[in-house]
C-alpha cells in the first residue's frame, strides 16, 4: 500500500554491500521532529500555512493525512519540498484510529483541537513502541487548564471537552519534548497567560515556537527551562522554514567515520550538536567546520573507546545513542553507554551481535534512580537493563537483520555499511518514516544499496 508516493506498510528489504568507503558530499532535510508539530499549527489558524524544507517521509505523509481529514486543504510540492495549508473549516474532531495508531505525534492533535474547537477525540499514540512513552504528563497539564478529558477502553480513545481552555501554571514533573509543545499548541489560544516550568528545550521546541510568534502568538522562553504563553483572540498564516535534522546530521557523520570515509554535511547546526561534537572528539573523530551550517567529518585514525549518558538537551541525545554504538564497535578499548530516558532503547543489540559486535548488558549502580532516570521509574520492566558495554575495534561481517524501530533500523543500516560482506535488512519501513530516500541518497555517496 502506498499514499502520496511513499510506501506505508510494505515488506521491502535492504541489500547491502559494506566494506566501502562514504565519500562524497549530501544535505540534510528537514528536522522531523519539527515537521510533524508545525503540521498542527495550520489547525489553530484559518489563513494559509506554508512550510519549507519539509521532509518527504512516511511520519510526515501520515500526518498531513490526518490533518486533511479533520479539514485542512493541503497541497505539496516536492521538488521544493514546500507545503501549502488552509484549514477550509472543522470537519471532525475524531482523529481515525487505524491513522493515529502508526504515528505516537498524533496524540498532540488534542491541543489544537480543544483550543478552537472545544472538544477532541484522539485514540492512543502510535509510532515506535520505545518504552512507555505515557501522555499522562500533557493530559494533566490540559486538565489544570480547564479541560475534561477521560479514556474510555471500550473504544481505546481519550474523549476531551472544554468551553474554553484558561491560562495556568504547569511545572512538568519529567523532561517531556511532546508535552511540552502540546501545552504550547493549546495555551496559544487559551484565555490569560500560561507558564510552563521544567519545559523541554530541544531545538525542535524552539522552531514550533518561532512558528507559532510568527503566526501571531506571544511566546517567550524566560531561561532554558521556563516558558511564558500570552493567549490569543486568533492567529493569522505565515511562511516558514523548518530547521535542518540533527538526527541525519548525526547518522551521516557516524556513517563517514565507521566506513573509514570523508563526508561533507550541508545543514549541520553545529550548536546544537555539541554534545555530538565534544563525544566525537573524545574518541578522535575527525570533523572540521567549512561554514556555517557546512561540516566535514572523515576518519583520521584509530578510534578511541568512549563512556556516555544519554540526557535530554543539551545532553547527548537518546536518538544518538544507537548509531554511536556502532562507531564504538571500531573505537579501541571497552566503550559505555547509559540510557536514561527511556527504559528500552537498546533493542538493535542483538542484531548488531549478528554482525559480531561484542557487546554486553550491565546496569550502573545508581542512586535515587527515580530522579536520575527521565522515565517514571516503576514503568522499568525487571529485566531491561539500561547501559551496555561495547568491545573495539571489532570486525562486522554480513549478517539478516531485522529493524524493530527508526533509529534501530538507521543503525543496523550503518552496521551493514561498515561490515564485510552482504547484509540482508528486513523492516526497511521503520527507516521510511524518518529518512527520506535513504538508500538513494546513500548510493551517491558510494554505498551499494539497494531496496528489494
Amino acid at each position: 500500500m502506498t499514499r502520496k508516493g511513499i510506501a506505508i506498510f510494505n515488506m521491502d528489504k535492504f541489500l547491502i554491500k559494506g566494506g566501502r568507503p562514504l565519500k562524497g558530499e549530501i544535505t540534510v532535510s528537514g528536522a522531523k521532529n519539527a515537521a510533524l508539530k508545525v503540521l498542527l499549527a495550520s489547525l489553530l489558524t484559518d489563513e494559509v500555512v506554508v512550510i519549507e524544507n519539509i521532509p518527504l517521509i512516511t511520519d510526515f505523509y501520515l500526518m498531513v493525512e490526518i490533518i486533511k481529514e479533520l479539514g485542512v486543504s493541503v497541497k505539496i510540492f516536492k521538488k521544493e519540498h514546500k507545503i501549502v495549508l488552509k484549514n477550509k473549516g472543522l470537519q471532525k474532531v475524531k482523529v481515525p484510529l487505524e491513522m493515529a495508531a502508526r504515528l505516537r505525534t498524533s496524540s498532540m492533535i488534542i491541543a489544537p483541537l480543544l483550543a478552537r474547537f472545544g472538544q477532541a477525540q484522539i485514540p492512543n499514540p502510535g509510532g515506535c513502541r520505545i518504552g512507555a512513552r505515557p501522555i499522562d504528563r500533557h493530559i494533566k497539564g490540559l486538565e489544570k487548564m480547564g479541560a475534561k478529558i477521560s479514556y474510555h477502553p471500550e473504544d481505546g480513545y481519550f474523549h476531551a471537552q472544554v468551553k474554553k481552555l484558561m491560562g495556568t501554571n504547569y511545572k512538568f514533573p519529567k523532561n517531556t519534548h511532546t508535552g511540552t509543545e502540546t501545552l504550547i499548541l493549546a495555551a496559544v489560544l487559551a484565555k490569560g497567560e500560561t507558564v510552563l516550568e521544567n519545559a523541554a528545550q530541544e531545538p525542535e521546541v524552539d522552531d514550533l515556537i518561532r512558528l507559532l510568534n510568527l503566526m501571531g502568538a506571544k511566546i517567550r522562553r524566560i531561561n532554558s527551562r521556563k516558558i511564558t504563553i500570552k493567549g490569543m483572540e486568533k492567529l493569522t498564516g505565515g511562511e516558514f522554514k523548518i530547521i535542518p535534522d540533527r538526527n541525519e546530521v548525526v547518522t551521516l557523520a557516524i556513517a563517514a567515520l565507521a566506513t573509514k570515509g570523508d563526508l561533507i554535511i550541508r545543514g549541520t547546526q553545529r550548536e546544537i550538536l555539541k554534545a555530538f561534537l565534544e563525544k566525537l572528539d573524545q574518541a578522535n573523530g575527525g570533523w572540521e567546520p567549512l561554514d556555517k551550517e557546512t561540516t566535514r567529518f572523515y576518519f583520521k585514525s584509530q578510534l578511541k573507546a568512549t563512556e556516555l549518558t544519554t540526557s535530554s538537551y543539551p545532553g547527548f541525545m537518546t536518538d544518538w545513542q544507537a548509531p554511536w554504538a556502532v562507531l564504538m564497535t571500531q573505537a579501541k578499548g571497552i566503550s559505555t553507554i547509559h540510557e536514561t530516558v527511556f527504559e528500552n532503547r537498546f533493542q538493535y543489540v542483538q542484531e548488531l551481535r549478528k554482525l559480531g559486535a561484542k557487546i554486553e548488558f550491565f546496569n550502573p549502580e545508581v542512586k535515587k534512580p527515580e530522579k536520575v532516570y527521565n522515565f517514571d521509574w516503576q514503568d522499568k520492566t525487571q529485566f531491561y537493563n539500561q547501559a551496555i558495554r561495547i568491545l573495539g575495534p571489532t570486525p562486522l561481517h554480513e549478517g539478516i537483520l531485522e529493524v524493530s524501530d527508526l533509529r534501530a533500523g538507521a543503525t543496523l543500516v550503518l552496521g551493514a555499511l561498515a561490515a564485510k560482506g552482504e547484509s540482508l535488512i528486513f523492516g526497511v519501513s521503520h527507516i521510511d518514516r524518518g529518512y527520506e530516500e535513504i538508500e538513494e541518497r546513500l548510493k551517491k555517496l558510494g554505498a551499494q544499496i539497494k531496496r528489494v
